[in-house]
């Protein structure tokens, strides 16, 4: 979600959505997953600050899309109820069960914990938008984040008027969903999977 209203989120309700993010799978158990609230006004203008940076960059580096890049709505962060920076925790180094080949497993981790998060706002009737255009050492720095720790999103929750009906870009047209067919595979690389032709469900 990117449109939100300002209405406030009862603390009960926060609780029980950080819990059922706390409660998703990790590898190794490691939970390498930690939540910043940001409670301030004033951070929470630096933070649309360093979003709105990058927003200009990444319109810069489309090229030929850049007006039309710039005309979505990519956040909510000035007029949602919440706003929680979920980051990677530092220390990382000390966790090797199931990281020794795979080390990014510990990001895997922190998002299941954001879509344990995703899942549960929206079964409470209230959205979230994954926000991922910022510079990460400065949204450290504006935090007082330890040097060998990574933030990873900007989420912003709240009460919403209406829920999109489908994704907000492919409402607008900026992207099309895939087929799951061209992307589901079996015991090789690009061999057809004729699963999906057995059941007819192709979407």
């Amino acid at each position: 979600m990117r449109h939100f209203l300002p209405d406030p989120i009862d603390p009960d309700l926060l609780i029980r959505l950080l819990n059922a993010a706390h409660q998703a799978p990790s590898v190794g158990l490691m939970q390498p997953w930690r939540f910043i609230r940001i409670g301030c006004p004033e951070l929470r203008k630096k933070l649309h600050h360093l979003v709105e940076q990058e927003r200009i960059q990444t319109a810069e580096a489309l090229h030929e899309r850049q007006d039309e890049f710039m005309k979505l709505k990519v956040e909510g962060i000035l007029e949602c109820g919440e706003i929680l920076v979920a980051a990677l925790c530092d220390k990382r180094d000390a966790h090797v069960f199931g990281r020794r080949t795979l080390p990014e497993m510990d990001l895997a981790s922190v998002a299941c914990a954001i879509q344990n998060l995703w899942l549960a706002a929206r079964a409470e009737g209230l959205g979230l938008g994954w926000v991922s255009m910022f510079e990460p050492e400065a949204l450290k720095t504006c935090l007082n984040m330890p040097q060998d720790s990574h933030p990873v999103a900007i989420l912003c929750l709240g009460h919403v008027e209406k829920f999109y009906q489908q994704p907000m870009l492919e409402q607008e047209q900026w992207a099309a969903r895939q087929n799951l067919k061209n992307l589901l595979f079996e015991n090789a690389w690009d061999t057809p999977c004729d699963l999906l032709n057995k059941s007819g469900d192709t979407e």
